[in-house]
């Protein structure tokens, strides 16, 4: 609609527009997000939702987020997980040790180390071949969904190449998928004040499409609600959005995106008083489906529970997500700063079920799996139910 030669934007046409898959602007996702209620952006969300994946079954996975190492020179402004060189609680993770990891994962019925770590100086390229392979060749069915667009761009930068030969080599190692981590807001601006060790945003796109043309699969991220405008929400949504229309017609690209509110427990940011989590649950179900609406070319929007709880968790699966990621056996990152939620595999398929669906366990490539025989259903020292 045009009134006195001004654009004015009419929610219902915009809805309509979403509802066939059309790409909306940056601009029209902050007006839907700030001016359309919450039961329409919902209802608008969960039939796009159904539109994409059509089963009324909710996906899940069993894995570990482990972690190579606690140093970092990054120095994120919302991480209290890393530990600068030397310090004297400062770790790299040894094979042993990932043989314990990975032997209570395959008894708790996953298959798949999420595998993460700091901006280590001294770890290059060689490092990550060597440690992949060795997991690989001692593990023959482990999936490693390992590193991310800032590991790998710290690496590159290590080692003097390219991300495309990077994510070759360490491909040829035993890489199986690589996380959206590190996104945070993929604008510039905010990651100078919050993360300005890490790669730009640029940078963290560019690897994701080197990765792309390589054939493997990607996930991206949203860390929100610190201190990025409404606007900057959208346009992260719109960058994403633009690598996956990119992507070479043999790769799945992003199969997933998960956005999560910035966790603030202990920050530094917060301790700076320049950002809180304020981020209530209603502003996080509008996310998850402003996420669906802006991302029609993306198959599979991912709830966090770890971050949101169990019940705001639920009530986005009528909201556009249709999956529960993972039962989370090991984390260490994210509930550094304040997440506080535990499932078993039990109370994962509990939820799923209360909220109206079908739980279905899956792998990171979105590829439906057989619940194991025997396999333990509890998480060692963990709680039994979520917390909430």
């Amino acid at each position: 609609m045009i009134l006195n030669g001004n654009w004015i934007m009419n929610k219902d046409t915009l809805l309509q527009n979403a509802l066939k898959g059309e790409f909306l602007s940056p601009e029209e996702g902050v007006f839907l997000f700030e001016n359309v209620p919450t039961a329409e952006l919902m209802e608008v969300g969960n039939t796009i939702r159904f539109n994409l994946n059509s089963e009324k079954k909710v996906t899940w996975i069993i894995d570990r987020n482990s972690n190579t190492t606690n140093v970092c020179v990054a120095n994120c402004k919302f991480c209290n997980f890393y530990r600068r060189p030397g310090h004297e609680e400062s770790y790299i993770t040894s094979l042993e040790e990932y043989a314990v990891k990975i032997e209570e994962t395959f008894r708790l019925g996953g298959e798949q180390l999420l595998l993460q770590g700091g901006h280590h100086p001294d770890l290059g390229l060689n490092y990550y071949v060597n440690l992949f392979r060795e997991l690989k060749k001692r593990y023959p069915l482990l999936k490693l969904h390992a590193l991310g667009p800032p590991e790998i761009a710290h690496i590159t930068k290590l080692e003097g190449s390219t991300h495309i030969e990077v994510l070759k080599a360490l491909k040829e190692a035993g890489l199986d998928s690589l996380p959206g981590a590190g996104a945070e807001i993929l604008d510039d601006r905010v990651r100078r004040l919050i993360s300005k060790g890490k790669c730009g945003a640029d940078e963290w796109l560019d690897v994701m499409r080197a990765a792309h043309k390589i054939d493997l699969t990607t996930s991206a991220t949203l860390m929100f609600g610190h201190i990025e405008t409404n606007l900057e929400r959208m346009e992260h949504l719109v960058k994403i959005r633009q690598v996956q229309s990119e992507k070479p017609a043999h790769a799945k690209g992003f199969i997933a995106f998960i956005p999560w509110p910035f966790q603030d427990e202990d920050t530094i940011l917060k301790k700076l008083k320049r950002a809180r989590n304020a981020c209530t649950g209603d502003e996080y179900i509008r996310m998850i489906a402003l996420s669906r609406i802006m991302l029609p070319n993306v198959q599979h929007i991912q709830a966090s529970w770890l971050t949101v709880g169990k019940t705001v968790a639920q009530v986005c699966l009528h909201s556009g997500a249709d999956d529960f990621g993972s039962i989370m056996i090991e984390e260490n990152v994210v509930s550094a700063a304040g997440a506080r939620f535990r499932f078993t595999a039990n109370g994962i398929q509990e939820a799923i079920i209360e909220a109206g669906f079908e739980p279905q366990l899956r792998n990171q490539q979105y590829e439906y799996r057989v619940l194991p025989e025997n396999m333990e259903q509890q998480i060692l020292n963990r709680e039994e139910m979520l917390v909430d």
